[in-house]
């Protein structure tokens, strides 16, 4: 099997295609639908309310997620502290799922992973991708979702800027063009990565 970290920055489509390798056959994982799944956890919130104070919760004892970005994209050790709660907690979550994988398997498992080069993940992986746009159709993007220039701004800020997250990849999608375009670039890949994993490269 062939393990391959997709990251890029916010706005500029992981989602997209993540779900494009579904598609086509690939195994796929998404690490903000763990954090989701985390950040409804009594022992994960028990530690967040540790680090950041009882103003990031409502009443009802759950986590107020705006307010929270507000705060740790305005402070880097705020930050910091969330994802060194939760990233260990992905990565565990991730062995589990590749535990379940026959691993002389010739299948390709994709991993959506935000972070992946900021926080020197690279080297969990055979290979990587990078998906990414211009930082204003990102922006025009995440303004139709509802999200305000200024905290869209303030996420892609606190990221490597996506030029270097482009040298670093083995792979580039560009997914500023048409969903066609798009497409076609992923399959691509798909079609390179389905032939590394049948030389079991992992």
């Amino acid at each position: 099997m062939l393990v391959v970290g997709l990251t890029g920055n916010y706005g500029m489509g992981k989602s997209r295609i993540l779900a494009l390798f579904a598609k086509l056959g690939a195994y796929t994982f998404s690490s903000d639908a763990i954090v989701a799944t985390l950040l409804t956890e009594k022992d994960v919130l028990e530690k967040i309310r540790r680090g950041i104070g009882h103003g990031a919760f409502y009443k009802n004892g759950s986590l107020n997620k705006k307010k929270v970005a507000r705060l740790i994209f305005r402070d880097e050790t705020l930050r910091r502290l969330i994802e060194d709660i939760l990233h260990p907690l992905v990565f565990e979550r991730i062995k589990d799922f590749l535990k379940a994988i026959d691993k002389n398997s010739s299948v390709v498992i994709i991993i959506e992973v935000p972070l992946l080069f900021e926080r020197g993940y690279g080297k969990k992986f055979d290979k990587t991708i990078t998906v990414f746009t211009d930082e204003e159709t990102a922006l025009k993007r995440l303004n139709k979702t509802g999200v305000r220039r200024t905290d869209a701004l303030l996420r892609l800020q606190s990221q490597l800027p996506i030029r270097e997250k482009m040298k670093r990849a083995d792979f580039i999608i560009d997914n500023s063009g048409s969903i066609r375009k798009t497409t076609s670039l992923t399959e691509a890949i798909y079609k390179t990565l389905l032939t590394a994993a049948g030389h079991g490269n992992h």
